[in-house]
C-alpha cells in the first residue's frame, strides 16, 4: 500500500472513532419516557462540557415536549438550540464566563420537584468548564491550581480529585442541589477506566475521595498552593458529597460513549481494509513519551519478529497520557507521544501512525494530533529539525505543522479521549 493510501486508512479510522461517539448518535436512545415526568412534572436539561451543546441539540431534535435548559461548552464547540440556553466559556483554563454560568446553573436547579426530571449532559472538559470555588476561594485561584496541575505530570484522576475538593459544583453537588428532582446522566467519557467520577470531576456523582485525598495528590507532585486553598483542603471544608448520601437516592447515571466503543468502530476500518486490528488498551496512562516508546518497541516486535502479532496489522489503544512540562514549546500528549514513537521507530519502512484527541484539540491548539510515515524523520533533518530537539522542548506541534504532517478537524463535537494508530505492513 502507498504512504498516500496509509495515511488515508489512518485517517478514516480516527474519523470512524469520532463519527462513532457523535452525540445525535447516541443521545436519542437514552432520553426518559413522557411517561417518566407525570402529569405536573418538567424536563430541565443542564450540562457541560465539550460535546455538551450538540448533546443538547440532539436532545431537543428527540424531545417532541417542552423542555428549558442552560448547557456550558468549550469557545467554537457552541451548537444553535431553540429551547436550551448555550453559553460558551473557556478550556483548559477557566474563565470569568465559566464561572458566571456555573453560578447561574446551580440557581437554574433550585425549587424542583419530586416530579422534575433533570437530563445533565456531561462530557470532557466539564472541569474547567464550570469554575465554581468553594467559600472563600476566587477564580483566580482555580485558575492556578488548573495550570499547575496541567503541567504536573498528575493523571487526569489525580487532577479530578483536587478539582472536586476546590468546587461548589463538582462532586456530586450540582446534584444534591437538584434534589428531590429525579437526575439522569447521560456521559461522553473521556477519562480511562471510564469512572463517572471523574468525567468533569462528578458533578452529579457521589465521591468517594477525600479532602484528604487531594492534600496528598497535590504534596506528591509538589504543587505549590495558595494559603487559601491548602487551607480549604487541610481543614476539609472542601468535602465533597459522599455515597449514601440521600439527596442522590434518585440519581441514574448512563455511559452512552466510551474510548472502547471508538476504537472498536477504527477496528473495523482497519479489518474493511485488509488489516488485523488489535485493540492494545483503551485506559493506558503514563508520560506520553514513555508511552510512545514502548508502543513503537512493541510495533518493531511486530515488524521484525511477527510477535505478539503477524503483519499487516493495525495496533489500537487509547486512554489518557500526561505531559510533565520541561520546555517551552507548542505541544500536546498526542504529538509528544508520537515524537517518542517516531524517534524509536527511526524512519522504519513498514510502520506508519497517528495520534490525536477525539475533541480536536491536543493540548491547547486547535490542532487534533499528526501523522507518522517512514520518510518522518528524513523530511525533518532536511529543514535542521532533530526530533529529540522538538521532544526535549515539548514542540510536537511546531515540529508536525512544518513538515505538512498535522491532522486539523476543527470541533468534532464530541469528546472520548486520545486515540492512537499503529499501522504495520507485511
Amino acid at each position: 500500500m502507498a504512504a498516500k493510501a496509509q495515511e488515508a486508512l489512518l485517517r478514516r479510522m480516527f474519523d470512524a472513532a469520532v463519527a462513532s461517539a457523535q452525540p445525535a448518535l447516541c443521545v436519542p436512545p437514552q432520553l426518559p419516557s413522557r411517561e417518566a415526568l407525570g402529569t405536573h412534572g418538567r424536563l430541565v436539561v443542564i450540562g457541560a462540557g465539550k460535546a455538551s451543546a450538540a448533546m443538547a441539540r440532539a436532545v431537543e431534535d428527540a424531545w417532541d415536549g417542552p423542555l428549558t435548559g442552560l448547557v456550558i461548552t468549550r469557545y467554537g464547540y457552541n451548537v444553535p438550540c431553540e429551547r436550551i440556553e448555550i453559553v460558551e466559556a473557556a478550556h483548559p483554563v477557566p474563565d470569568e464566563a465559566g464561572l458566571v454560568a456555573a453560578q447561574r446553573m446551580m440557581a437554574f436547579v433550585q425549587g424542583l420537584s419530586a416530579d422534575d426530571v433533570v437530563l445533565c449532559l456531561i462530557s470532557g472538559g466539564g472541569s474547567s468548564l464550570m469554575p465554581l470555588p468553594v467559600d472563600g476561594l476566587t477564580l483566580a485561584h482555580k485558575q492556578a491550581v488548573n495550570r499547575a496541575l496541567l503541567a504536573s505530570g498528575a493523571t487526569i484522576s489525580e487532577m479530578n480529585c483536587v478539582r472536586r475538593h476546590l468546587s461548589a459544583i463538582k462532586g456530586g453537588r450540582l446534584a444534591a442541589a437538584c434534589h428531590p428532582a429525579r437526575v439522569i446522566t447521560l456521559l461522553l467519557s473521556d477519562v480511562p477506566g471510564d469512572h463517572p467520577v471523574d468525567i468533569a470531576s462528578g458533578p452529579t456523582v457521589a465521591d468517594p475521595t477525600t479532602c484528604a485525598d487531594a492534600l496528598a495528590i497535590v504534596d506528591r507532585y509538589q504543587i505549590e498552593l495558595a494559603h487559601e486553598v491548602r487551607a480549604v483542603l487541610s481543614s476539609g471544608r472542601g468535602e465533597s458529597v459522599k455515597p449514601g448520601d440521600a439527596r442522590l437516592a434518585r440519581n441514574e447515571v448512563r455511559m452512552i460513549a466510551t474510548p472502547q466503543m471508538a476504537l472498536e468502530a477504527a477496528a473495523r476500518v482497519a479489518e474493511q481494509a485488509g488489516y488485523r486490528a488489535h485493540i492494545l488498551g483503551d485506559a493506558i496512562e503514563g508520560e506520553a513519551r514513555d508511552v510512545g516508546k514502548v508502543l513503537a518497541a512493541i510495533a518493531l516486535q511486530v515488524a521484525g519478529r511477527g510477535q505478539p502479532f503477524a503483519a499487516p496489522c493495525v495496533l489500537l489503544s487509547g486512554g489518557e497520557t500526561t505531559v510533565t512540562v520541561r520546555g517551552e514549546g507548542r505541544g500536546g500528549r498526542n504529538v509528544e507521544c508520537l515524537l517518542s514513537l517516531a524517534a524509536t521507530l527511526g524512519g522504519h519502512a513498514r510502520i506508519h501512525a497517528l495520534m490525536g484527541d477525539t475533541d480536536g484539540v491536543d493540548g491547547l491548539e486547535e490542532i487534533a494530533g499528526a501523522l507518522v510515515g517512514p520518510d518522518t524523520l528524513a523530511r525533518a533533518w532536511t529543514q535542521a529539525m532533530p526530533v529529540l530537539q522538538y521532544l526535549a522542548n515539548n514542540d510536537g506541534h511546531t515540529y508536525f505543522s512544518a513538515l505538512g504532517d498535522a491532522v486539523v478537524t476543527g470541533p468534532t463535537l464530541t469528546n472520548v479521549n486520545d486515540f492512537r494508530a499503529i499501522l504495520i505492513d507485511a
